[in-house]
């Protein structure tokens, strides 16, 4: 399996390239960003791919750290009550209850900004839960890599992190549920869409390990969508541009019952068939994510996060 990734060596230069099975790293001539992948179509950048997998390798993921695949002006977008689990679970939390189940059949769909690509966390990093909410959970997704044109051009893991609490107060705290430090994890390796077989028969199977033991399991296909990426990615599209395309993460259909909420600690590992697998550790309040402003110019600091397990140990060195 190829992924198109992007990723630091130990000077802090970030490039981009393509990493195989073995490990292998090939680097993309002339140092493209994510953003301007994004801006080929679909075929072009297919035989970028395949030019690139010819050359010799330029490096072991193992010596480099790689990154999240979002840079530029690029963004990460979410959708709501696409399955019907989710229609449900919105149901059974909410005070306003007919607005999921109205949205679950309208032909306009939920769609709402996540966050800019300076926020994303990705592999081994910590994802967090707000400090003012009681009942929280991830919510694995598959996201889909759009170019401008809106064309599909791979697919990634998404944790959609959200606070079920402040959600089902009010839908107008939508916002403030979903959009915060540590909200927005995606696995670091683009699929491309031509290695995917059939995007709409991948399972998602979420693991929340706690103490070493599994707090909550649960799975879902996404031949479960009530509604079509493709469709999901029109509506997003039409009104504004995307000048170096978007990831667009698809709705969940796992939700844990009412009783269960992220603890500090929580491993959550979620798996995408075909895709890969996403791992973070939880923690707790805005502070544990101060570390994202100084990997913006400094992405090693994300090393020592890592190491660390800890967003506040070890955040302003590399």
């Amino acid at each position: 399996m190829t992924r198109i990734v992007r990723f630091a060596d130990d000077t802090g230069s970030i490039r981009t390239g393509i990493a195989d099975t073995s490990g292998a790293i090939r680097a993309f001539e002339g140092a493209p960003r994510i953003g301007d992948l994004l801006r080929l179509p679909v075929d072009a950048l297919r035989e970028l791919v395949a030019a690139t997998a010819e050359r010799r390798p330029d490096a072991a993921e193992a010596e480099v750290l790689l990154l999240p695949p979002m840079d530029g002006l690029m963004e990460l977008w979410a959708a709501g009550v696409t399955y019907e689990r989710s229609r449900e679970a919105r149901v059974e939390e909410s005070s306003e209850r007919s607005v999921y189940e109205r949205v679950y059949d309208a032909d306009r769909p939920e769609l709402f900004l996540k966050a800019l690509p300076w926020r994303v966390v990705t592999d081994d990093e910590p994802i967090a839960v707000r400090e003012d909410s009681e009942l929280n959970v991830p919510e694995p997704e598959l996201g889909v890599v759009l170019n401008k044109a809106a064309q599909t051009v791979g697919y990634v893991i998404v944790d959609d992190v959200s606070s079920r609490s402040i959600e089902g107060e009010n839908p107008l705290y939508l916002p403030q549920a979903k959009i915060y430090a540590g909200s927005a994890a995606v696995s670091s390796g683009i699929v491309p869409a031509w290695e995917v077989e059939d995007a709409r028969a991948l399972k998602i199977s979420l693991t929340v390990w706690r103490d070493e033991a599994a707090a909550f399991r649960g799975t879902v296909s996404t031949a479960a969508f009530h509604r079509s990426p493709e469709d999901l990615a029109r509506h997003l599209w039409r009104c504004q541009p995307f000048p170096d395309g978007a990831v667009l993460s698809t709705g969940t259909g796992i939700v844990p019952e009412l009783d269960f909420t992220l603890r500090a600690g929580d491993v959550v590992e979620t798996a995408i068939d075909g895709v890969g697998v996403l791992r973070n550790r939880v923690c707790v309040g805005v502070a544990e994510l101060d570390w994202l402003v100084a990997a913006v110019d400094g992405p090693l600091v994300r090393r020592a996060v890592r190491r660390t397990g800890s967003g506040r140990a070890g955040a302003g060195r590399a």
